[in-house]
């Protein structure tokens, strides 16, 4: 096959810190070329250097076997490189042919063409790649699935041969993903290059030719996909084995721990984010919330936590109100919280591991009496904690930026865990997270769930739902569309109940 792109000798250093450490990397005309790797393995460094988001330190870019020197993004675009990102850069209030001409419109004298860019998104759109989307559509109409079909579209009018997709189905429903990987499959038989960065590797079985893994900042190895596993690859990206679902024992649900009845809550913009809303979590259970990202879960968890005031409805913790109580209250009654963002909310990175450690506890014997903290105390639980959570190159008196993402969220864990609390809010457990410590994360959720406690699991990865969850809701703008247990749902009707659409098929609730 003819290479369309060949990296050579990449080395990209940030301080003392070498992120690319002479990385070869290349992609052929025509294929789907996976980019894998734990988080600071040096992918997404690799990448940015390609897209001109970053200057390398050393090493050499050929495109089409010319060498180039790309110092921007303006100047990748010119050379036929396209970035989709993670977090989409569209405006919402404009079309969908207004977004994708953005900065090249065509037209006179500084004058839009509208009519034009219409013509044009639909011959790009349709005719050469056979994607169906409305140009007179306005972004904020659309789902996140097409939302990203127009950031594809976007590099596709600015002539990309290269396209760069990063973690492309992460805010995506399985429908949307199918689609887009049909999408994919279509560009590539087209010519077209693809790099698909990913954590999922079932995803990257499915669709790519071929896979490149990087670790601590080297290149692996390079394989053709057919020649591999999930097993392996993950094994190559971490080092040793992996399990990819951890066994546990079938639930025996005990008592009712946490009821929610018909609770409402405002966003952030003074909108009903969550509309009536009433669910259970009992003893011995792991109930997994699936839904795609920006349908109420976040103000339903904070509402839960004592970080957001409900308007209605009701929060009870073994019978005990706690809506509306303060986040002291309702930890001290036996919740614990492993938020979604552990740097702005889970850590205070600036403080020491120690620090961090007792945060919740530091007011309570265990650590001093009469508002004098014990420090040897607090540092003697820390390093306890630091064994037992397996958490990798801390000391009790380094500050926790000096942390991995994984390592740091061994700290929210420890902390949260050790609290000896009933009910257990784990909100995007293992969101950027190496798979390594994903496993362990994994194993103590259902270890707190074994000895009697209640989890309720809050994530937008279904392999994690699945892996974890007894029994699963699916929320959708608000509202639980359905219940399934473990051993009745599939992948598909999980999915379908993401996109809004009731278990009988037919009812939909109104976008």
């Amino acid at each position: 096959m003819t290479e369309a792109l060949a990296m050579t000798g990449i080395v990209k250093r940030f301080g003392a810190l070498t992120a690319n450490d002479h990385v070869d990397f290349s992609a052929h005309k025509g294929e789907v070329h996976a980019l894998v790797g734990e988080n600071g393995a040096g992918k997404t460094t690799l990448m940015n250097i390609l897209y001109g988001v970053l200057t390398p330190n050393a090493g050499t870019i050929d495109i089409d076997g010319k060498r180039v020197e790309i110092t921007s993004p303006s100047v990748a675009i010119k050379l036929g490189i396209g970035m989709v990102h993670q977090h989409f850069k569209l405006v919402p209030s404009l079309s969908v042919a207004e977004n994708i001409v953005l900065g090249h419109e065509p037209g006179k004298h500084f004058l839009l063409d509208l009519a034009l860019a219409r013509k044009q998104v639909k011959e790009i759109a349709t005719k050469k790649f056979g994607i169906s989307i409305d140009p007179d559509a306005i972004v904020a109409d659309l789902p996140v699935g097409l939302q990203q079909q127009v950031e594809i579209i976007k590099m596709l009018y600015r002539e990309a041969q290269i396209l760069i997709l990063d973690e492309p189905t992460a805010v995506l429903t399985p429908q949307e993903t199918e689609e887009l990987f049909k999408t994919i499959r279509k560009l590539a038989n087209g010519g077209k290059t693809i790099i698909f960065i990913t954590h999922k590797l079932n995803e990257v079985m499915q669709v790519s030719d071929r896979v490149t893994v990087m670790r601590q900042g080297q290149l692996v190895t390079t394989i053709e996909t057919a020649q591999t596993s999930a097993v392996q690859l993950a094994e190559k990206m971490v080092g040793r084995s992996v399990l990819f679902r951890v066994e546990k024992k079938p639930s025996v649900p005990g008592k009712v721990l946490m009821e929610v009845r018909s609770l409402k809550v405002d966003s952030s913009r003074g909108i009903e984010a969550v509309c009536g809303l009433s669910m259970r979590v009992r003893a011995n259970e792991i109930v997994g919330l699936a839904g795609v990202q920006g349908n109420g879960q976040d103000e339903l968890v904070e509402a839960i936590a004592g970080l957001r005031q409900s308007r209605e409805g009701d929060i009870l913790l073994e019978g005990e109100a706690i809506h509306n109580a303060s986040p002291r209250k309702i930890r001290d009654m036996g919740t614990a919280y492993i938020p979604s963002d552990r740097t702005l909310v889970g850590l205070s990175v600036n403080d020491s591991i120690w620090e961090n450690m007792i945060l919740g506890h530091h007011a309570y014997e265990k650590f001093g009496k009469g508002g004098t903290l014990d420090k040897k105390k607090a540092n003697s639980f820390t390093q306890s904690m630091i064994e037992e959570y397996d958490i990798r190159g801390a000391s009790p008196q380094a500050p926790a930026k000096s942390l991995s993402g994984g390592n740091q969220q061994k700290v929210v864990l420890a902390r949260e865990l050790s609290r000896g609390g009933k009910l257990i809010i784990a909100d995007q457990p293992s969101r950027g997270v190496d798979i390594g410590a994903i496993e362990f994360i994994h194993r103590q959720l259902i270890a707190m769930r074994d000895l009697g406690c209640g989890v309720f699991l809050i994530s937008a990865d279904l392999d994690e739902i699945f892996s974890l969850a007894d029994r699963i809701l699916v929320i959708f703008k608000g509202r639980i569309m359905g219940e399934l247990s473990s051993s009745e749902a599939t992948i598909e009707e999980v999915g379908r109940m993401m996109a809004g659409i009731a278990r009988d098929g037919d009812k939909k609730i109104d976008e």
